[in-house]
């Protein structure tokens, strides 16, 4: 079946990926909000500590990156989103009873084993949300999908701080990683049931072709164009990164906050990049309409990258809080636009091995992902949080002008 024979009904299949990815994304930052709010003031946690724990889930997601693809390329993103699912349910179960039976530096090492358990788990998330829509839809619409999973994904974060937040303010920080847990597995048993590689098939694995497929992934390490959009990608997640992990802590720490604003700042930014990522996916494929795929998709993130990082630098140097939530939020918006063209070019660009590419696309992302959790508390302690904000500014800049060498694949019909 080819992308051309796609009918209509494919826009069903969204709101199935958007849950997937709100999910994905509530089970990976629940544990910020246990960290600021529990376990670093009331356990003895220190930040540092609580920072390996962040690492040690996005180390793991970052091995599982290529694997995954590999995995969905060959039996299909269903099954691996399906899998995937569960795995993160046991994950979130697995990190309530640790903080039931565990505490001081037990729970600490307990927390960077099931953590990075639940790392490997999430590794098929984006990789597989894109390669179904790239097998769903036709190219002209593809970013656009994929602006919406992703911006699932942001709003998903946004809404844990207040969300998971409320939680355990009602019960214990573990008991409510173990409701999140059965949440998540409800999901699983949904998409088990309705989900699909295609709209006429469950299990289809491969439907986008390029002229220039062959036999093994391995020629992706060579494809120039792939590993830019690599590049940049590092940019756009160390920037993310920074924030998912560290701005609530920011507000209410740092900046003095408090608890309430802390958490209500911390979802208004990061509603600002869930916009963002769905706008850039929007505007994308409005631009390739008009300008063609190489200038209509690399508008969007080298305009996006370069706002990103002025106004990240704007925030951190303000004084009145109001104004640092205006600058972060529009540096988040701008950034954030710049997913859904990698990930829809990433997709293309691997042709019949476009989960791998991805996968190898989120790899580099992730090790942007990674280092973020770890530098940006350590740098604040050192220097202080506006160069800490600065490596995320500067990073973001090399990531919007290394759009300006990307070239699109040609796909076939």
């Amino acid at each position: 079946m080819t992308t051309a024979a796609i009918p209509r009904p494919v826009w069903r299949v969204v709101p199935l990926l958007m849950t997937v990815a709100f999910l994905g994304h509530f089970n990976r930052i629940a544990i910020t909000v246990a960290g600021s709010e529990r376990l670093i003031p009331h356990d003895g946690i220190s930040p540092t500590q609580m920072g390996l724990v962040y690492s040690a889930f996005l180390l793991m997601y970052l091995v599982g990156m290529v694997p995954a693809g590999i995995m969905a390329d060959r039996l299909g993103p269903w099954l691996v989103l399906v899998i995937m699912l569960f795995g993160l349910a046991a994950g979130s179960v697995a990190t309530g009873v640790t903080g039931l039976v565990a505490a001081g530096a037990p729970i600490i090492a307990t927390l960077l084993l099931v953590r990075g358990v639940m790392g490997f788990f999430s590794a098929p998330l984006h990789p597989s949300t894109s390669r179904t829509i790239g097998n769903w839809f036709k190219p002209d619409r593809r970013t656009g999908a994929n602006g919406l999973i992703l911006s699932a994904a942001m709003v998903g974060t946004a809404l844990t701080y207040y969300l998971f937040g409320a939680l355990i303010d009602r019960v214990p920080w573990p008991w409510a990683f173990i409701a999140l847990g059965a949440v998540t597995a409800v999901a699983g048993v949904i998409w088990l049931g309705v989900g699909g590689d295609t709209p006429s098939s469950r299990r289809a694995p491969t439907v986008i072709r390029t002229a220039s497929d062959r036999g093994s992934w391995i020629h992706l390490l060579k494809n120039r164009n792939l590993m830019l959009v690599t590049v940049a990608y590092f940019a756009v997640d160390y920037f993310e990164y920074l924030f998912f992990y560290w701005i609530q802590y920011y507000f209410g720490t740092v900046r003095g906050l408090g608890i309430d604003t802390s958490r209500l700042y911390s979802t208004l930014v990061t509603l600002a990049m869930a916009v963002g990522v769905a706008s850039g996916g929007w505007i994308a494929d409005r631009l390739v309409l008009r300008w063609g795929r190489d200038r209509g998709r690399a508008a969007v993130p080298i305009v996006g990258m370069l706002t990103g990082s002025l106004c990240l630098v704007l925030g951190m140097r303000a004084e009145a809080p109001i104004v640092v939530l205006a600058w972060l939020s529009v540096g988040a918006f701008a950034v954030t636009a710049a997913e859904a063209p990698c990930w829809a070019t990433a997709i293309e660009l691997g042709g019949k091995h476009g989960t791998t590419a991805a996968g190898i696309m989120n790899t580099g992302g992730n090790l942007g992902g990674l280092i973020a959790p770890v530098v940006t508390p350590w740098v604040g302690a050192q220097l202080g949080w506006g160069w800490a904000g600065g490596i995320g500014a500067l990073l973001s800049l090399a990531g919007g002008l290394v759009w300006f060498g990307v070239r699109q694949q040609k796909v076939e019909p």
